[in-house]
């Protein structure tokens, strides 16, 4: 494959992607509504068309122009954005779907590709917009890449749980970097067994290229990690790479409501462990970014930045409250 269109690629995993295709010597297309900031703007190894993905007439003019080797979709957020892009781009060598770990629909350890059932979604789920129903619509549109490939579209699905990793504009894991970074006692929920499959933005990027390259058509893989940790593990990690110490405390559902806070309210925490397989990815000769070493990178990212995740969990002051009641057990 030499020719690559990638819809979407400007703002996280696709910007990264786009990165990896130029690393392997692909000539790249962007497919975007031009609405944000272009990072390649002045990298003429990149064509830019300008275009709404949900408007097919724009993405067959697209394809006309481009006729891409390998087509990577990564702001399909609704079934018949999919559907509609596995009928134009047919004729390509690959269609590479950015799907969810969130369209299983099952709580199993791990979620394995083919075996774990995905989450139903109705018609009125498949329209909607809401983050309710997100992990719905990815389903759906995993079984749509899979009806086009019965009929002869070498279209593939890749399924990654939270992302991580420069660029991350849902700054979930950058909410506990802030929290490691400027305070010494940081509040754990829970027990700090707490298990959530992340994955680094930089290995989404690599799982991509790799099944255009060597996956099946009609196959889903699974991406993420290949070291998981439980959340207080991972404090302790974000601390050594940020060169400091911090006092972990925990908190279960009775302390934290001295602060009005709930377990659910911390990012990255979920009751039920979320694992998925990767073996199917890692037989294609995938591998893992060293944990240590990704998120590395992610905090030097953090330093750069402004991006706190100020609003993706408890504010401190909330916090304080809770740490106050503990010190009086």
């Amino acid at each position: 494959m030499d020719d690559a269109l990638v819809i979407g690629g400007t703002r996280f995993i696709g910007r990264h992607l786009v990165a990896e295709l130029l690393d392997h010597d692909y000539d790249v297309t962007l497919f975007t509504r031009g609405t944000r900031e272009n990072p390649f703007a002045d990298d003429d190894r990149i064509t830019h068309v300008e275009g709404d993905r949900t408007n097919d007439t724009a993405l067959e003019a697209a394809a006309t122009t481009v006729d891409p080797d390998a087509v990577f979709d990564c702001v399909a957020y609704h079934p018949k954005d999919v559907r509609a892009a596995t009928r134009i781009f047919a004729d390509c060598e690959a269609y590479v779907y950015v799907s969810s770990g969130a369209a299983y629909g099952r709580e199993e350890i791990p979620k394995r590709e083919g075996e774990t059932p995905l989450h139903e979604c109705t018609p009125d789920q498949a329209t909607d917009d809401s983050f309710e129903t997100y992990g719905n619509r990815k389903a759906e549109g995993d079984r749509a890449a899979f009806a086009a490939a019965d009929d002869g579209v070498p279209a593939m699905v890749v399924r990654p749980p939270i992302v991580y990793g420069p660029h991350d504009y849902t700054e979930r894991l950058n909410w506990w970097i802030d929290r490691v970074n400027r305070f010494d006692r940081v509040v754990v929920p829970g027990d700090g067994t707490n298990l959530r499959h992340l994955v680094y933005v930089e290995d989404v990027a690599a799982a991509l290229r790799i099944v255009a390259e060597r996956g099946d058509p009609g196959e889903a893989y699974n991406v993420g990690d290949r070291r998981l940790v439980p959340l207080e593990e991972l404090v302790d990690l974000l601390a050594d790479a940020l060169e400091t110490d911090v006092e972990i405390v925990h908190a279960g559902p009775r302390e934290l409501a001295a602060g009005e806070i709930s377990l659910e309210d911390y990012p990255l925490y979920r009751s039920y462990p979320h694992v998925l397989s990767t073996a199917k990815l890692a037989a294609l000769g995938w591998e893992s970014t060293p944990l240590e070493d990704s998120l590395a990178r992610t905090v030097d990212d953090h330093r750069e930045n402004d991006r706190d995740g100020d609003d993706n969990g408890p504010d401190r002051e909330a916090e304080e409250r809770v740490l106050a009641i503990l010190e009086t057990l």
